[in-house]
């Protein structure tokens, strides 16, 4: 399939996703996940309009990052390093993995050197799988309490990974879980703003996501393909 057939295939699907469970379309932002594929295919896939672009390796990004600052958004992704964060803050305009507090000292360093804000996702474990990184669903909150000395970190929403499941179907519960979740913090008051985004669903399972309340969807192989680079 070319980039486009995938795209319309891609687009078809989210709207029907969008219908069945009563959202509009343009609530919902992909995210192309570019890291398996060329900076020119990175490159056209904004030309087809998506200029969201998701990377979670700073040297694998790089090049990408390079060609096409100014013309996409580009969010990480991916767990990262306290090390690495000189790398990634204030080239990202999005930060999906925040998870312990040694990597929020970071980003408030390294923000406060540039003058900035980062705009942050929490990563939640809401699975519980061993191999995953992310908070406990039961440790947002007091995390959150302590995020408010950090005043260059923006928290803007929740971010999860599903485990991978055969029948998508069986990711449901792990995305209503965080949707559940993001607005139960909301109703408390322990927030200056409200969390507004939920960074969930894949090639495999965004249909689901979406219907759970999606607000932007992390899409690799089922919208850009896979090369070897």
């Amino acid at each position: 399939m070319t980039l486009q057939s995938r795209l319309r295939d891609v687009e078809n699907r989210l709207e029907q996703a969008c219908n069945r469970s009563g959202r509009q379309r343009e609530d919902i932002q992909i995210i192309a996940v570019t890291k398996y594929v060329s900076v020119q295919t990175a490159e056209a896939v904004v030309q087809e309009g998506i200029n969201h672009i998701g990377e979670n390796r700073w040297p694998d990004s790089k090049p990408k990052w390079e060609t096409l600052q100014g013309q996409a958004v580009f969010h990480y992704i991916g767990s990262l390093q306290t090390n690495k964060v000189k790398d990634v803050v204030g080239k990202f305009d999005y930060v999906h993995s925040l998870d312990r507090l040694s990597l929020a000292e970071a980003i408030q360093n390294r923000a406060r050197t540039l003058d900035i804000q980062v705009p942050c996702l929490l990563q939640v474990n809401v699975s519980g799988e061993q191999s995953k990184h992310g908070l406990a669903p039961n440790e947002v909150k007091p995390f959150l309490i302590e995020l408010q000395k950090y005043d260059r970190i923006k928290p803007i929403g929740l971010m999860t990974m599903a485990p991978y499941e055969s029948e998508p179907e069986e990711t449901r519960p792990v995305f209503r879980a965080l949707r559940v979740l993001r607005d139960e913090l909301n109703d408390s008051s322990i927030l200056k703003e409200p969390l507004t985004e939920l960074s969930m669903g894949m090639s495999n399972d965004f249909e689901v996501a979406v219907e759970e309340g999606a607000t932007l969807v992390r899409l690799g192989t089922v919208l850009v393909g896979k090369e070897e680079i």
